[in-house]
């Protein structure tokens, strides 16, 4: 069974082909906010790579969020597509959980902080559990501060991992025995999404394309900003 990953709920955009060997091929870009001009010549040259013909592939799973709205809905209207054509189904892994697992063998509590702009990032924490780990906490949207008092509530030693956690490094240093994983870990990235997608596929744990949602915890800025110009005029 061959899973593809398709990765774009930040900044990072790329996907990855794998199964029980493990990840086969992965193109991973973080240069600028291009998803939908790379997503699809990242995806050929994925399959070049594991030379791996399109129609092989039994499962396409996404990263559904949350994360940057545009990159969101390139990656998994990208995906349905795919899934549709190839008339196979898939499996949507939120952004937050894709953070957590590379870390799962830290020996601490996770805090996986995504850059929400506009001030605010999505969290959420875990621990760890034999093969992986487990959250403690639904994915919720919030403020720097918000993200202290949560961990002071925890009262527990924090590794926190994700772009949020390093753009506000400083408001979270404030914690005392809080560490931020390194930069490299900053993304979700295609690789942690096939290998998680695989073990949720030999489960049968999967939906048809049309019964996919993504995981948003925002409007988008557009539909925000709209009653705002109305309310103007």
């Amino acid at each position: 069974m061959l899973i593809l990953g398709i990765e774009s709920a930040t900044e990072l955009v790329g996907c990855a082909i794998g199964g029980h060997e493990g990840v086969l091929a992965a193109v991973e870009v973080t240069r600028g906010r291009r998803h939908a001009e790379t997503l699809t010549p990242a995806i050929e040259f994925c399959c070049q790579r594991a030379d791996i013909a399109l129609d092989e592939i039994s499962v396409v799973a996404v990263d559904i969020g949350p994360g940057l709205f545009t990159g969101l809905r390139v990656g998994i209207a990208t995906g349905k597509a795919l899934a549709h054509a190839l008339r196979i189904p898939m499996i949507g892994i939120p952004s937050l959980d894709l953070l957590a697992f590379p870390i799962r063998h830290a020996n601490r509590l996770i805090a996986t902080v995504v850059d929400a702009r506009r001030g605010e990032v999505f969290y959420a924490f875990y621990r760890q559990v034999p093969g992986g780990v487990q959250r403690l906490s639904l994915p919720v949207i919030g403020s720097p501060d918000d993200v202290v008092a949560d961990i002071y509530a925890l009262g527990n030693d924090i590794l926190c991992v994700g772009d949020g956690a390093i753009r506000y490094r400083d408001a979270l240093k404030e914690v005392h025995g809080l560490e931020i994983a390194d930069a490299s870990l900053a993304h979700p990235s295609p690789r942690p999404l096939v290998q998680l997608a695989h073990a949720k596929a030999l489960r049968e744990e999967w939906v048809n394309p049309w019964e996919l949602e993504p995981l948003y915890l925002r409007k988008p800025d557009a539909e925000i900003n709209w009653p705002t110009r109305a309310g103007v005029r």
